[in-house]
């Protein structure tokens, strides 16, 4: 698959670094248990063939919840996906149906979970060293 990635941001906000400083470097397992603790669901990660232009999704009902990641992704795009999705969860819990619904674009729910999800996963980013994160 050839996957267009995004580039990292020349900043990373500070509220962003201050969100995502409590889950740099937790294994996947950690991860989605400060998740579900903080959402109040019982969340799955699974890897599924996805188009290359869509790197994952999530899907909540009532307390479940699963996070769906293109399996076609590079170990370090998964965990930015993870933790992008996850950030929808925690903080954007009424969906995308409830937010087309205000006055702030879709656009910046997007640009605030990039932000988290590279403020996550920045040190493993630059210091090279994701590929030591075992995904599937």
């Amino acid at each position: 698959m050839r996957f267009s990635y995004p580039s990292p941001p020349e900043e990373i906000p500070r509220w962003a670094r201050e969100e995502a400083r409590r889950w740099v470097g937790k294994d996947q397992f950690d991860v989605l248990v400060m998740a579900e603790e903080l959402s109040g669901r019982s969340l799955e990660v699974r890897y599924v063939d996805l188009p290359e232009d869509v790197f994952g999704f999530h899907v909540c009902r009532g307390s479940r919840g699963a996070i769906l990641i293109n399996a076609g992704l590079p170990p370090f795009w998964r965990r930015f996906t993870l933790f992008h999705e996850i950030y929808h969860i925690v903080k954007h819990p009424k969906g995308k149906a409830f937010w087309e619904r205000t006055f702030q674009p879709l656009s910046r729910f997007e640009r605030e979970a990039d932000h988290f999800a590279w403020a996550a996963v920045w040190p493993e980013w630059s210091r090279g060293d994701y590929s030591q994160w075992d995904c599937p």
